[in-house]
C-alpha cells in the first residue's frame, strides 16, 4: 500500500502544475472539532462501504479517491473536490486511520493554499466518542 501511494503522490506532481505550495498541516481530533466549529469543510475520502460502516463527521463531503484495490482517478477526483472547495479556503482531509489522507493531503498541499490532514482518522473520531452521522451520499 505504501508503495501506491508513493507512486500516487509522484504521478500526481506529474499530472498537476502547482499553483500553490503550502505544508500539509497535521491535526488532532480537538482541531480537527475547532476548525468544523469554524466552519472548514472535511473532505472524507473513504469508499462509500466504509461511510456506511461507521458514518461520517456531519456536513462532510464524501469523494472517494482509492477504490477497493487501490485504484484512481485523479483528475477525475480533483474535478469533484473542485466543484465543493475553495482552493483559497482551508479545508481538511480525512480517511479511516489518516493513511490515505496523509497521501492526498501531501499532494493538495501543492495544489491549495491550505489542507489539514485528520492524522489519526475517522476511527480515532470515533474511538474518542466523537458523533458520526449515516452517510447519505454516495460517489458519482
Amino acid at each position: 500500500m505504501e508503495k501506491l501511494l508513493l507512486s500516487f503522490v509522484t504521478l500526481c506532481s506529474l499530472v498537476f502544475v502547482p499553483v500553490a505550495s503550502a505544508d500539509l498541516i497535521d491535526i488532532d481530533n480537538e482541531k480537527l472539532q475547532s476548525l468544523i466549529d469554524e466552519g472548514i469543510p472535511v473532505v472524507d475520502v473513504r469508499r462509500l462501504d466504509e461511510w456506511t460502516a461507521t458514518g461520517v463527521i456531519k456536513d462532510s463531503h464524501l469523494i472517494t479517491f482509492f477504490d477497493e484495490k487501490g485504484n484512481y482517478d485523479a483528475k477525475k477526483w480533483f474535478s469533484a473536490l473542485s466543484e465543493v472547495i475553495n482552493p483559497e479556503e482551508p479545508f481538511v482531509v480525512i480517511c479511516q486511520s489518516g493513511v490515505r489522507s496523509l497521501a492526498v493531503g501531501k499532494w493538495l498541499g501543492q495544489q491549495f493554499d491550505t489542507v489539514y490532514n485528520a492524522q489519526a482518522g475517522v476511527a480515532s473520531w470515533i474511538n474518542e466518542d466523537n458523533q458520526t452521522v449515516p452517510a447519505e451520499a454516495a460517489p458519482e
